[in-house]
């Protein structure tokens, strides 16, 4: 037995009991039953492979495989990606023991979390390009791509955790995931159908070459990011740990509201702010709203980011995702848009005697922070369906966005001013299994409120564009935030 695991076995002995053989079979029967359960979703997105190759499908579906790819690495990037337990953290990281060692267990979890990701995105680039000869051979190639590509881009994580220069060179990456979403994108749109068929089509050993050289390139970063863990700072393991651990924190406990918190503060800590005069012009509610835009204005890449982000709904549609799927990500990316502007609001409802202390009428200040939530929720979604349009999925919607403006604030600042999670609430039984009514009832504030003011919106999402369902719009979506801030009371 190693030093380290003599020192966690020694921490660890009056807190944690042995494991007997119940515990093994717990866990055995808990991997077996989700293994079960996922089963059926692999056995449809298969089945949903097609069989030849569509240019338009495979240029989406690539575009959305390097976004996702893209948010992975950023996420990644931004969470550590090695951090450690508080025990660890506490007794372990800041002693001579081999930083490797203290990190092993962390690096087996990233590990285990590439293998998932690279299986899914071998599923989701079989499921663009699709299969024109035998299924198995294309998916198993493909698979082993992924994996590689894993592996690679969370070898470079740790890279960049350990040094200054990776971390650039993750940025770099994530931009060119970007770049390379954005060219398949509009390669399948027209001009480069007959290159996605040809790569499509390609022969399976020009795939085996590919697969090859991404196992090699990524087993050599593998091998350099085994070598750099021990040179981590613990400064940096230590912000991951800390991170993580909130993250964990609000997700076990099932209220994810903190997690705006800690990206607020993540992003705000160790900042300097340059201190301005109170613009002149503005008075009242409408100053105290000021900050708001002036935080946005701050944050350029976010604001470039959203704006980016309006072309998901044109993609999903381009790659099959029929149904209510076009639907649910519209909803999904405008209600995410129009909550970035609802930070002051967030703050309000955490604080009642500082927003006393502001000086504003409750109903005027509410109705002021709307502005900011209404213009970026507005803006997002005239963007999205301009995009719907222009790709062929919808008919001349996009006046919709503006229309629907109101409601998205509404729902926007109900959803920042919700309560945290009720965890007395009572359990409903449903056909589906027992479903605790807290989360759901957390989960459900702010989108009912959106979705009774966009419930023309919906109408002539179905039914085609009319003037009738338009005027409609305007007048659901302006009576619910009249509404709203005509009783300014916490959501």
């Amino acid at each position: 037995m190693s030093a380290t695991a003599r020192v966690r076995a020694l921490t660890r002995s009056g807190v944690r009991r042995r494991r007997t053989w119940s515990d093994r079979y717990i866990t055995l029967f808990g991997l077996v039953l989700l293994a079960v359960l996922a089963s059926p979703l692999l056995g449809r997105a298969l089945e949903a492979v097609p069989a030849d190759t569509d240019p338009a499908r495979a240029g989406a579906g690539l575009a959305l495989t390097a976004l996702l790819a893209a948010g992975a690495l950023a996420l990644a990037r931004a969470a550590g990606p090695l951090g450690v337990s508080p025990a660890d953290a506490a007794w372990l990281l800041l002693t001579p023991l081999p930083r490797r060692a203290v990190l092993t267990p962390a690096l087996l979890v990233l590990a285990a979390v590439c293998a998932v990701l690279g299986a899914a995105a071998g599923l989701a680039l079989t499921s663009a390009l699709g299969a024109p000869g035998a299924l198995l051979p294309r998916l198993s190639g493909l698979v082993l791509l992924g994996l590689a590509w894993a592996v690679a881009a969370a070898s470079a994580t740790v890279l960049g955790q350990a040094s200054q220069a990776w971390d650039t060179a993750v940025v770099a990456m994530i931009a060119v995931l970007v770049a390379a979403a954005a060219a398949a994108a509009v390669l399948g749109a027209g001009p480069g159908q007959r290159a996605l068929t040809a790569l499509a089509t390609a022969p399976g050993q020009a795939w085996a070459a590919v697969a090859a050289v991404s196992v090699a390139g990524a087993a050599a970063l593998a091998v350099r990011a085994w070598a750099a863990a021990g040179r981590i700072p613990a400064r940096a393991v230590l912000e991951a740990s800390r991170r993580t651990g909130l993250a964990a924190g609000a997700v076990t406990g099932l209220d994810p509201g903190p997690l705006a918190w800690i990206a607020e503060d993540a992003h705000w800590r160790g900042r300097t702010l340059r201190s301005r005069p109170w613009p002149a012009r503005l008075r009242g509610a409408a100053a105290v709203a000021w900050p708001d835009w002036k935080r946005l204005g701050r944050r350029p890449a976010l604001l470039a980011l959203a704006a980016a982000t309006a072309v998901l709904p044109a993609l999903a549609a381009l790659a099959g995702l029929g149904g209510a799927g076009v639907p649910l990500v519209l909803a999904a990316g405008a209600a995410a848009v129009a909550s970035a502007g609802t930070a002051g609001a967030r703050r309000d409802a955490g604080d009642a005697a500082l927003a006393r202390l502001l000086g504003a009428a409750p109903r005027a200040l509410l109705a002021a922070r709307a502005v900011l939530p209404a213009v970026l929720g507005g803006a997002w979604l005239t963007l999205a369906l301009t995009a719907l349009e222009a790709v062929g999925a919808t008919g001349a919607l996009w006046p919709l966005g503006p229309l629907c403006a109101p409601a998205l604030a509404a729902g926007a600042l109900r959803m920042a001013r919700r309560r945290p999670v009720e965890h007395t609430a009572p359990v409903m039984d449903t056909p589906l299994g027992p479903v605790p009514l807290g989360p759901l009832r957390w989960a459900l504030t702010g989108a009912d409120l959106a979705l009774l003011g966009c419930l023309p919106a919906l109408a002539a999402f179905a039914a085609g564009p009319g003037a009738a369902l338009y005027a409609a719009q305007a007048l659901c979506g302006a009576a619910v935030l009249a509404a709203y801030c005509a009783a300014p009371r916490r959501g």
